[in-house]
């Protein structure tokens, strides 16, 4: 696979819930690198260009309106196949569907608060990304602990 970034935003609920620490513990526990990471009330054109592949669907206007209505944090993750592990880590979109152990079925409440985001894909972690962070505001950096790591 090799070493992917991925847009993770804690939203809302999540926030407000006081589940932050949890949720950066579970990507840190996996093994992944934190290089981006800002706490922010979205913008309404933020939001729509988020949900844009939704626009047309009958629910978009909840979706602009929830993400808008408190603190997001929006992260970056780096890791090796970091954006199909980070969709297992946060699990099914609607919570009674996720997996115990997985960030939703743990965490969340139903659909409309399901407490994250993650991208789904290579390319829309590159756009979302690219939509929440300027390039100044990601981190490239080693860990210490790199050097004895075993690489497959």
């Amino acid at each position: 696979m090799g070493v992917e970034r991925t847009f993770v935003a804690i939203k809302p609920d999540g926030v407000q819930r006081g589940l932050v620490g949890e949720i950066l513990s579970r990507f840190e526990r996996k093994g992944f690198k934190l290089v981006g990471l800002k706490e922010i009330i979205p913008t309404r054109q933020l939001a729509e260009e988020h949900y844009g592949v939704h626009r047309e669907r009958p629910f978009f206007e909840g979706l602009v309106n929830f993400i808008t209505s408190g603190p997001v944090v929006a992260m970056v993750w780096e890791g090796d196949g970091v954006v199909l592990s980070a969709r297992k880590l946060i699990g099914s979109t609607k919570p009674l569907e996720a997996e115990p152990g997985t960030i939703r079925g743990d965490l969340a409440v139903n659909i409309g608060r399901n407490v994250i985001h993650g991208s789904d894909g290579l390319e829309t972690a590159e756009f979302e990304i690219g939509l929440w962070f300027e390039s100044s505001e990601l981190n490239d950096w080693t860990p210490s602990d790199q050097s004895w790591r075993i690489e497959n």
